[in-house]
């Protein structure tokens, strides 16, 4: 025991000597809710013909950071009904707006939000450059993704942005793909689509 109490005390000793601290709870990662209002998506389709583009808004979202402010984690719910074209005006805007929302596209009735949830973060070596690894969940199917992100920090905001090129395919939207039907020729539209994602959070 007198053994253990002189141990004891020359470790105490050495920790004030050398000004190191110790915890038996570690910090816990900070998650900060993203400001849907000021965050947004804008999406991109092709086709043989051409291309069209809009937005979707978010519901919710969070990212998570550690004591040292690098990002850890985080998710977001986009609201499938908001899907709205910006190309187009009138009648034509209305009806593919409408045919995005159909069951043979997203079909929003039965699947109102999409999700996304990081699964990994790794720096590329530059403050807030990052790849980031996450299960994207359309139409109640679930792939892992990759892409690159980019966070900037002024004012007390956190900007995170970030393109990502999604193959509908994969999530059995199968309106006009070359991937299912043969023969379509011009009337064809491409699996892929592009979104870029800007969120916005206050620490």
């Amino acid at each position: 025991m007198k053994k253990l109490t002189q141990l004891s005390a020359l470790i105490l000793g050495l920790i004030a000597f050398t000004g190191m601290s110790f915890t038996t709870n570690p910090g816990e990662n900070t998650s900060v809710g993203v400001d849907t209002a000021n965050s947004s998506i804008q999406w991109k389709g092709y086709k043989v013909t051409g291309e069209h583009y809009g937005v979707v808004n978010l519901k919710n979202g969070n990212l998570a950071f550690d004591d040292n402010g690098m990002l850890t984690g985080g998710s977001f719910d986009i609201d499938m009904n908001t899907i709205t074209v910006l190309d187009l005006t009138g009648g034509g805007k209305g009806k593919l707006e409408g045919h995005l929302k159909s069951a043979d596209f997203f079909g929003v009735d039965k699947y109102p939000t999409a999700k996304f949830v990081i699964t990994k973060v790794v720096s590329r070596g530059k403050p807030g450059e990052y790849k980031i690894v996450g299960n994207l969940t359309i139409k109640e199917t679930t792939k892992e993704i990759k892409f690159d992100a980019n966070l900037k920090e002024e004012a007390g905001k956190i900007t995170a942005t970030a393109d990502v090129r999604i193959d509908r395919s994969d999530y059995d939207v199968r309106y006009g793909s070359g991937s299912f039907f043969d023969g379509l020729g011009d009337k064809t539209i491409y699996d892929e689509f592009d979104l870029s994602i800007k969120l916005v959070a206050s620490k």
